[in-house]
């Protein structure tokens, strides 16, 4: 079991997600980081879901690692996608032996070439959702106690809660700049639509008519022709239907 204080001071650096600069490939590569120190692994992988459901490998801590993981992707097999696939953790696996390898009969001695010995997959899910998955890998036989692999999931798990706070943070305020983009465009369409109107002696909805119009015979976008009639840089003549 990792020490307490060490164990506190990581989930405090997993938690903060919404800083400014927040970098979502140097925040995973902590978590893979973190989970080598922690829990006494020789090496960590990582796979994140794209927007288009594939895994990516996001996050590993040696090159030979990654090579494996990129591997695992390429077979289709392997602890990562099934755990991905399953939502469920798969601890303890000896590599060499039979059970391994009629598992992944690919992906197993690819792995033993590696120089891994042992892999642990868990899963980064909350509820019902799976981001990915974490891979860890020993270079011996090492059997983690179920303390450890509490200590991993949580890790795994606090860095999904943190990735998923940070996505919607981040949705929602693309959500309000375009809602504030909407609504300067409107208030940008009804002024022309006013200027429009008191120069051609028309009314506002016909000022409207002509403007739209306008954009769409010309492949502008109302907000565009709009600043054009505010700004003056486009005559009332211009505006009139042919």
């Amino acid at each position: 079991m990792p020490h307490i204080q060490r164990l506190a001071e990581v989930f405090v650096e997993l938690a903060d997600t919404l800083i400014d600069n927040f970098d979502v490939v140097d925040f995973l590569q902590t978590l893979t980081e973190r989970c080598v120190e922690l829990l006494e692994a020789d090496a960590s992988g990582l796979m994140l879901t794209d927007q288009r459901g594939g895994l990516q490998v996001i996050a590993a801590t040696l090159d030979r690692a990654r090579a494996l993981e990129l591997f695992e992707l390429q077979v289709q097999e392997g602890p990562c996608l099934e755990s991905f696939t399953t939502g469920e953790a798969i601890t303890n696996v000896e590599l060499t032996e039979a059970e391994a390898l009629t598992r992944w009969p690919v992906f197993a001695p690819a792995a033993v070439e590696a120089g891994f010995r042992t892999t642990h997959a868990l899963p980064m899910r909350l509820r019902g959702r799976v981001l990915g998955a974490l891979n860890l890998f020993n270079d011996r036989q090492v059997h983690l106690e179920q303390t450890d692999l509490a200590v991993g999931q949580a890790l795994a798990d606090v860095a999904t809660i943190g990735l998923l706070h940070q996505r919607t943070t981040h949705e929602q305020s693309v959500l309000a700049e375009q809602l504030q983009h909407a609504l300067h465009s409107r208030i940008l369409v009804e002024q022309a639509k006013g200027a429009l109107a008191a120069s051609a002696g028309i009314n506002v909805n016909e000022a409207f008519t002509r403007m739209r119009a306008h954009a769409r015979a010309n492949n502008l976008t109302l907000t565009t022709v709009a600043t054009s009639v505010v700004d003056g840089s486009i005559s009332r003549d211009a505006l009139v239907p042919r």
